[in-house]
């Protein structure tokens, strides 16, 4: 199996592009829930120069619910400004699923409400700066999951 980034309505389409090519880059799996803030029709990527597209494993999800009615909680981690638990407490696995938010508004309330013992953030000490860029943010843990699965 392979490591999972999910992106739960993502708006801004120069953030998909760079997590899917760090996707592309590490063989993980890139998940796209509905609806998306922009087109993934191919004269829209060729545009956007993102000729590497072809070679990401892509899953289109129609809704976040039927997203998370298809995995298994113990495999799915949560990522939001909205909690004081660092990323580097969690326990990833080559199967685990990092779920990010939309870039505007994050993840759903009831979803951090529902699983708030698997959400995680990156800390910031600057209590100026509200949030990281939605693709660092993924590079950054995606790295940190790939760190643990290989052992080191």
């Amino acid at each position: 199996m392979s490591l999972n980034i999910v992106l739960v309505e993502p708006e801004i389409p120069p953030n998909t592009g760079s997590i899917a090519r760090l996707c592309g880059a590490t063989n993980s799996v890139l998940h796209l829930v509905k609806p998306l803030g922009f087109s993934t029709e191919d004269k829209h990527l060729k545009r956007a120069g993102l000729d590497y597209w072809k070679y990401v494993n892509i899953v289109y999800w129609e809704s976040f619910n039927s997203f998370l009615e298809a995995q298994k909680e113990l495999q799915l981690f949560f990522f939001t400004t909205k909690t004081d638990q660092p990323y580097t407490s969690a326990h990833f696995d080559k199967d685990s699923y990092l779920i990010f938010g939309k870039e505007t508004k994050g993840l759903p309330e009831e979803v951090l409400t529902l699983y708030h013992e698997r959400c995680y953030t990156l800390p910031m000490p600057n209590t100026h700066i509200r949030s990281l860029n939605l693709a660092m943010t993924a590079g950054i843990v995606l790295y940190e999951a790939l760190r643990q699965c290989s052992g080191e």
